[in-house]
């Protein structure tokens, strides 16, 4: 069975091999694909989008697909940045700018250490047909300054309080709790069942 990963990410693509090694699947990735357009993500949530890039990667190409939309919520900023996490900020934004810039929101509030979460929306598409999905969440808190030079994204401000640390500091111990690895374990124990 050849799945195709449709993220141009190549951190999500480590972590999403990583949590599959062992299952008698070939991994492809959109490199493989180079002329495909990628669609403009209009949905109101992660599981929308999900769905959406799957169904449209897996009718371009013909092939399994699973897609993912994941992103931090901000409680003390309505669940912002949300969906439009990746585009926080401008889309040539740096993650450390954006980090200032949900800083200085948060400070505006009075809300320094607001609550948050990471979501990701996880979606396995067979041409227009959705045939898995899944959604994983960890909660945690901002942390008083970025922390960690591991994991990437929004990890070094987003303070863990189980590992009293940022997922960027927690190393390996990150996979054991993740919503991207919640969500790939889900889509494991589909797959499994499967064969």
């Amino acid at each position: 069975m050849r799945i195709l990963l449709a993220t141009t990410n190549p951190h999500k693509v480590k972590e999403i091999r990583e949590l599959l090694t062992g299952l008698p699947v070939d991994l492809t990735t959109l490199a493989r694909w180079p002329d495909v357009a990628a669609p403009e993500e209009t949905g109101a949530t992660f599981e929308e989008n999900a769905r959406a890039k799957a169904r449209y990667y897996a009718a371009a190409t013909g092939e399994l697909t699973v897609a993912e939309d994941s992103g931090l919520e901000i409680d003390a900023l309505g669940g912002a940045p949300g969906v439009e996490s990746a585009r926080f900020g401008g889309a040539d934004t740096s993650y450390v700018e954006k980090f200032a810039l949900i800083y200085r929101a948060l400070a505006a509030r009075g809300a320094p250490d607001s609550t948050a979460r990471f979501v990701c929306a996880l979606a396995l598409a067979d041409r227009g047909r959705i045939l898995f999905e899944t959604r994983g969440t960890v909660e945690g808190r901002i942390a008083p300054a970025p922390a960690g030079d591991g994991g990437f994204g929004y990890d070094p401000i987003f303070f863990y309080p189980p590992y009293g640390q940022t997922l960027a500091e927690a190393g390996d111990r990150k996979a054991a709790v993740s919503h991207r690895a919640q969500a790939v374990r889900a889509l494991r124990a589909f797959l499994e069942s499967q064969f």
